[in-house]
């Protein structure tokens, strides 16, 4: 059965970028009789409001949207995230990082020639911490994925199907992509404990049987760590369908602070569910 989800952040209101994500995922689960899926990515303790919640379920409501129960909230997912860094941690391909985001711009800052300074996590991890072990982690570190250790586990190639064409492409992930381009990435974050939203992503839609993710080309990238997740916690790997993004005037994509653009000011100017479909092309 086609399964997919919606799983916007309760950080700030949701806009037309989001009403785009959220109908095409729903209208695409209708279309093949499927289910559609909402789940709250609260793994943000700093930032996620309960007021932000409640609006996401308001503004989904009054586009037409209906999904499953129970949503998945990710803040109370905590055991299962313990449990794949566990999984990680006893393949020995995770360590503590003490870094912050100062140090990891200082010891960046004479990037090799040819070597990428910036990868679908930020600023590549240069490697500080790399040689530190987890039996000496403080409570305060972050907790990183080993890039070379996990792609060294890999006995073939990776690969995903991408739907973003109106065709099954097969995307072949290679290690050198790994290691090169992403890096070390962050399971755990430091100071706060929250879990990282690759590993939480990953581990969530394994448990919900999601089978194809429908989201915004910004996250494509992410995707090569995601499958590599998958793999080495033994997941199925969805079918992936990324699509444009929605732009402003300017052409720069949305982001919550477009509150010219939130779903809720044009609900209070008085327009329609179909008048949002409209403008974002549906």
């Amino acid at each position: 059965m086609f399964r997919t989800r919606f799983a916007p952040s309760p950080t700030g209101p949701l806009h037309l970028g989001h009403a785009y994500s959220a109908l095409l995922g729903h209208d695409m689960a209708q279309a093949h009789r499927g289910q559609f899926l909402l789940r709250i990515e609260d793994t943000d303790s700093l930032r996620s409001r309960q007021n932000w919640e409640d609006l996401i379920y308001e503004d989904l409501a009054w586009l037409g949207i209906s999904w499953e129960s129970p949503i998945l909230r990710q803040s109370e997912r905590g055991d299962a995230y313990k449990e794949a860094l566990f999984k990680l941690n006893k393949l020995g391909l995770l360590y503590p990082c003490a870094c912050s985001r100062a140090d990891i711009e200082n010891a960046a800052s004479a990037p090799q020639e040819g070597v990428s300074a910036f990868g679908p996590d930020g600023r590549i991890y240069p490697g500080t911490c790399r040689n530190r072990q987890m039996a000496d982690a403080q409570s305060s570190d972050a907790i990183r994925l080993n890039m070379a250790k996990a792609t060294a586990r890999l006995n073939a190639g990776l690969g995903y199907i991408e739907l973003k064409t109106g065709t099954n492409q097969r995307n072949i992930i290679s290690a050198n992509q790994l290691i090169e381009l992403v890096g070390d990435v962050v399971l755990r974050r430091r100071q706060s404990g929250d879990i990282a939203y690759h590993l939480a992503a990953v581990v969530d839609d394994g448990a919900q049987g999601v089978n194809h993710v429908v989201r915004g080309e910004d996250l494509e990238e992410a995707t090569k760590i995601h499958v590599l997740l998958q793999c080495l916690l033994g997941l199925p790997t969805p079918v992936y369908h990324h699509h444009r993004l929605i732009r402003d005037a300017s052409g720069k994509r949305l982001a919550k602070r477009n509150d010219a653009k939130a779903i809720r000011t044009f609900r209070d100017q008085g327009a329609q569910p179909k008048d949002i479909r409209a403008l974002v092309g549906l």
